[in-house]
């Protein structure tokens, strides 16, 4: 479904069951009325009717005759809520009128595009905003303004919004630490605003991701919702603001620093994309955000390669011997790709040196990491390293040779995080320094795949003689690092990880091929980190891995099958030293990865569907084929269930009329000494409608426990 009705007041966008209703005006930035289910065809004629039913009443002062919510809200327009766009030359023509605005449609085959061009002639000010509705139903907004007059002109804010109905009265959002990322909260939708903000020159680790806005109590599969995420790898905010005029609104953009955005004469600043999605349910919200990272250019095409890294494996022991004997024990197992994680380089023993000298340490290694890459590839798997590009440590090479290219204030470097500070990547020569070692390795090692690390917030993070704010320009240089790598090297593949999962937003991985859900790989927290990381991100690009029995970070004890059944859900990775594996639980192993291969075609290109359950101890997550005749579910015990059974299983999302073949993954059942259902002898038949209305009993499942189902359409 596409389609586009103009008139000289407004617009109607549509695509993927989306409408997108815009007031236009000649004098003001465009206002959106509707966002949401289409509303079918609109004529010429009837356009008219309905922007005019959508007219805001004057309330009762004259301050708020015109009272509209545009995409960038302002004063001048009597909005008196948190404003879209702040900026000033030297305190004057802070508070921009327009004298003309022209708007223009264009469509291609990826989006409908409205770009709205606002200029302020005597402030010397142009501004603009472009709104793009996707086939997929997915929406994104960005603005910029330009620079005219011949002096500075600072940006010190820039929030594209949008509006929400009224009837969203209930917010989601993310919080979290190190280890502990994406735990759901939820908040009433009360009057004023609920405020998100990242300073650290990153997302972070408590970054709420995404923020959403609904109906009260609204689900994975029921209640409509909103919501908004910010494509941006630096400072960051997202906001939902409920005005007494009447107007919802979510809304996001870039945090500058004082004085980091100071336009010269015709320069610009453009904000962030803002993406926004909504849906019936969270599963249909998150939906579009995965066919849109799937339809990327730069989208992974081939099978995920099943993975060793080497860090809980091995930390900072380098012993070539043991590295080798890993790589051989892995390759047994059927793994595709060798990752050496961190130590490797100049003298780095410990946390406490060497990041920004990126050649190999001859002491360790005195013939360099040639014997286990040829080991490895010799064993048929690919090779990947660890860096951490953005970083430096004062006990190094480059910091005694550059103490420059440190970020800091004029106190110094400040405070350092796991023993290290932020290299400038915004000074040229330090850039090319870090992008020449680099490259270098992957030529010399044929290095596939790189774990692209940050451990440290920038805070204090000042560049130059004058240490001026440069977060924003450390983030540009970072995104022009990966893409030169990648473009240097076609078919290199990098990993953004950031302490775990400190950095998955959509800025980032519109140059990246996976991202680290998080640092904790425990297998009863992995089941809420990837169902909530999921809400932007596909399986594919979900780092999950299986480690050791008794978890690094919780001490927690879990059996193989739930770690594994755990991490297969995902971009499956293995993170133990699998040389001390019992040959009974390597074996097990073994099959585990073989499962994964039999099943990651569906698990990375279906459709993501999650169940509400009713006892807050089950969790239900499946994907079903595109065309509906395949489905792989896993239910899994996170606590002791209220009932014994639980009761039944209903599966969401399958096609009503579709008989489907119900049967359990004979290594992803419990034991056989527990009593089982009958359906677990030769399986079920039973139609989509039936599965999803009245359901089959569950088994009979501990805590930390799971069971994996596939359904497949009978002939």
């Amino acid at each position: 479904m596409i389609g586009t009705t103009r008139h000289a007041r407004g617009v109607h966008l549509r695509r993927g069951d989306t409408s997108l209703v815009v007031r236009l005006d000649s004098t003001g930035l465009p206002c959106i009325l509707h966002w949401g289910p289409d509303l079918g065809e609109t004529t010429e004629e009837h356009l008219p009717d309905l922007l005019r039913s959508l007219e805001m009443p004057s309330l009762d002062g004259p301050i708020y005759q015109h009272s509209w919510a545009s995409v960038l809200p302002q004063q001048t327009s009597g909005w008196v809520g948190r404003p879209g766009l702040l900026g000033s030359r030297a305190g004057q023509a802070w508070a921009l009128t327009f004298d003309s605005v022209d708007h223009t449609v264009s469509e291609s085959t990826d989006c409908t595009r409205l770009t709205s061009v606002a200029l302020d002639r005597p402030a010397g000010v142009e501004v603009s905003t472009e709104i793009e509705l996707f086939g997929n139903g997915l929406l994104r907004l960005r603005a910029s303004v330009r620079n005219l007059a011949e002096t500075p002109y600072e940006v010190t804010l820039l929030e594209p919004a949008l509006p929400v109905p009224a009837e969203a009265d209930e917010l989601l959002g993310m919080a979290g630490r190190h280890a502990h990322e994406r735990t759901p909260q939820r908040h009433a939708f009360t009057q004023g605003q609920h405020v998100r903000e990242a300073w650290g020159g990153r997302p972070g680790h408590d970054s709420t991701t995404v923020l959403c806005a609904g109906r009260s109590g609204f689900g994975f599969r029921a209640g409509r919702v909103w919501g908004v995420h910010l494509g941006w790898s630096g400072n960051q905010v997202l906001c939902a603001e409920n005005s007494f005029t009447g107007w919802k609104l979510l809304r996001g953009g870039e945090l500058l620093m004082p004085g980091e955005m100071v336009l010269g004469h015709d320069e610009t600043y453009a904000s962030p994309w803002l993406y926004a999605s909504w849906g019936e349910g969270l599963d249909a919200f998150s939906g579009r955000f995965h066919e849109h990272l799937r339809a990327r250019p730069t989208h992974p095409r081939r099978e995920r390669p099943v993975l060793l890294n080497t860090w809980e494996a091995v930390y900072f022991d380098r012993d070539m011997d043991k590295l080798i004997e890993l790589a051989e024990r892995a390759a047994e197992l059927g793994v595709e790709r060798y990752v050496l994680d961190d130590g490797w380089f100049k003298g780095r023993r410990d946390a406490t040196s060497s990041l920004g000298d990126w050649v190999v340490d001859e002491d360790v290694f005195p013939d360099g990491l040639t014997p286990l890459v040829k080991t490895v590839q010799g064993l048929g798997m690919e090779f990947g390293l660890w860096f951490e590009p953005e970083m430096v440590s004062l006990d190094s090479d480059v910091a005694r040779e550059h103490p420059e290219w440190i970020l800091g204030t004029h106190a110094g470097p400040g405070i350092s995080s796991r023993n290290q500070h932020v290299l400038d990547l915004s000074n040229h020569d330090a850039w090319d320094h870090v992008f020449g070692q680099i490259s270098t390795l992957v030529d010399r090692y044929d290095i596939a795949y790189i774990k692209w690390d940050h451990n440290r917030p920038l805070t204090g993070a000042g560049r130059g003689r004058d240490h001026r704010p440069a977060v924003h320009l450390q983030t540009l240089a970072a995104y022009r690092l990966m893409d030169a790598l990648r473009t240097e090297h076609p078919g290199l593949e990098i990993e953004s990880c950031c302490g775990g999962g400190g950095r998955l937003d959509l800025g980032v991985l519109e140059r990246t091929d996976r991202a680290w859900v998080s640092d904790c790989i425990d297998a009863h927290e992995g089941h809420r980190l990837v169902r909530w990381t999921g809400l932007t991100l596909p399986p594919e690009l979900m780092g999950t891995h299986v480690g050791s029995s008794s978890d690094h970070t919780t001490g927690r004890q879990h059996t193989l099958r739930f770690r594994a059944g755990t991490a297969m859900w995902g971009h499956l990775g293995i993170e133990r030293d699998l040389t001390t594996m019992p040959d009974d639980e390597r074996e097990e192993l073994r099959a585990w990865i073989a499962l994964h291969k039999r099943f990651r075609g569906l698990l990375h290109s279906g459709r993501v569907v999650r169940a509400d359950t009713l006892d807050d101890g089950l969790q239900l997550d499946g994907v079903v084929a595109h065309d509906g005749r395949e489905a792989l579910f896993r239910l899994s015990a996170l606590d002791l269930t209220l009932g014994q059974p639980a009761g039944r299983i209903r599966f969401p999302g399958l096609t009503a009329e579709t008989a489907y073949r119900v049967l359990p993954v004979p290594l992803a059942v419990s034991p056989k000494d527990r009593p089982r259902p009958a359906w677990y002898d030769g399986g079920t038949v039973m139609s989509g409608r039936l599965l999803d209305e009245v359901g089959i009993i569950a088994p009979l499942l501990e805590a930390d426990d799971l069971v994996i189902v596939h359904l497949v359409a009978e002939a």
